[in-house]
């Protein structure tokens, strides 16, 4: 059932309206004694997914028992980064999920489906896992809240993905993210209906109907000035919420170029992207806009280590950032690989399969650790004298040499491609 279906490349929806909308809708749905809310944390702090939840607080207060975090294989929020993202709300209401442990296996999606949509290159079943809090905590409703845009495992983000992956589990979230990494990043890139979204939607038909689930999604945008606004909020307990998101996305955050990128730049907030794990969106999301031979350079400030977990960590330092065939031989080779499936698919993800050259410019990683995953290392304080990203303007730019760059001040928010590189 669709609740609130407003958006359009000009819509702006501000704070008022917003507010607005999410009362009438509690209102629509009814009493309520205990309602648990799923937002993202802060890597996804542009999804305005924090003021929403403020709004559910205001709403609902004290019904409002347990706010969960959708982590995935990110580090726990910080003290601080709940009160900048999620400000006045208590924090004794939030609980931090562990991918590892804290796990309910709802079902098994079979072998057979898997092989199928991989189009025979996999043959594992797949778990339907979840938190413990989802499962068992007798919540009367489940608020999922989150943005919508294109992303490198699954086609577009959020909706089912912020349960069986942002609060899924160790065997789930590699396996989801190594079918992604298989079948292809260009062919997953900005579609809604992948392999990956096609298990999710299975686990959610036959093992997670029974959950009072309610999605609230947002779709973001800049306006003339540059600032992020909100061009979309669909609410709704199914698929065709998620869908009709998913198509104001692709209007708002993909940008088709009529000829390939020489030199891009990409630049990482450091308060949002602390590793490469994260700040590899600066890869996936221009790789099908950069020409052969191109480069990619990374300013980097924030970024400190490789994973965020620390097992992850190990692994991409051990094995680096290297092409697809060669990635998955070291699966077939290795065990501790073939147990760390997330890790393989980043590794995949993270390579340029030899295209184009990576240059990154991290504020707290030596240049001896850069080489030695895989990715050419630049000075950042040097690389900011020529690529100031203060001076920088979103899109093509002409230097003073006369050099012409294409400049992303945040790559989380869209999809660049070439149009003879989009693959549909």
């Amino acid at each position: 059932m669709i609740y609130c279906s407003k958006g359009s490349e000009n819509t702006i929806i501000y704070s008022e309206e917003l507010k607005n909308i999410l009362f009438n809708v509690f209102n629509e749905l009814g009493d309520k004694k205990s309602i648990l809310a799923l937002p993202p944390d802060f890597t996804r702090y542009h999804s305005r997914a924090g003021e929403v939840t403020k709004y559910i607080y205001d709403y609902y207060s004290e019904r409002l028992t347990d706010i969960l975090p959708a982590l995935g294989t990110h580090a726990p929020m910080t003290d601080r980064e709940i009160k900048e993202m999620f400000l006045g709300i208590p924090q004794n209401l939030f609980r931090v999920h562990n991918w590892r442990e804290d796990l309910v296996t709802l079902g098994e999606v079979p072998s057979e489906f898997i092989n199928q949509i991989s189009e025979g290159k996999l043959n594992y079943s797949w778990p339907a896992q979840v938190n413990k809090i989802i499962a068992n905590g007798k919540h009367d409703l489940i608020i999922s809240v989150g943005q919508v845009v294109p992303h490198e495992v699954i086609g577009m983000a959020n909706y089912n993905k912020n349960i069986f992956v942002g609060t899924g589990g160790k065997e789930g979230i590699n396996k989801s993210h190594y079918l992604g990494a298989v079948y292809g990043m260009e062919r997953i890139m900005g579609r809604a209906n992948s392999p990956v979204r096609k298990v999710l939607n299975y686990a959610s038909d036959k093992f997670a109907n029974h959950l009072p689930i309610i999605y609230i999604l947002t779709v973001i945008g800049k306006d003339s000035t540059g600032k992020l606004v909100i061009r979309g909020l669909y609410i709704g307990d199914d698929y065709e919420c998620f869908e009709l998101a998913s198509e104001l996305s692709l209007k708002v955050n993909f940008e088709m170029l009529d000829k390939p990128l020489k030199k891009v730049v990409v630049y990482l907030d450091p308060e949002e992207f602390k590793s490469t794990w994260l700040g590899n969106k600066s890869i996936y999301r221009t790789r099908m806009a950069i020409e052969d031979n191109g480069e990619l350079i990374i300013l980097a400030p924030g970024v400190k280590e490789f994973g965020e977990d620390k097992e992850i960590d190990r692994l991409i330092r051990k094995y680096g950032y290297k092409t697809t065939p060669e990635i998955l031989k070291f699966v077939e080779e290795n065990e501790e690989l073939k147990n760390n499936l997330s890790a393989a698919a980043h590794l995949i993800h993270g390579s340029s399969e030899g295209r184009f050259k990576i240059i990154y410019c991290p504020g707290h990683l030596s240049e001896q650790e850069i080489n030695s995953v895989n990715y050419n290392y630049a000075d950042l304080n040097k690389m900011i004298e020529i690529y100031n990203p203060h001076k920088l303007k979103d899109g093509f730019n002409l230097l003073a040499n006369e050099e012409e760059i294409f400049y992303i001040s945040n790559p989380a928010l869209g999809l660049w491609a070439f149009k003879d590189m989009f693959i549909d």
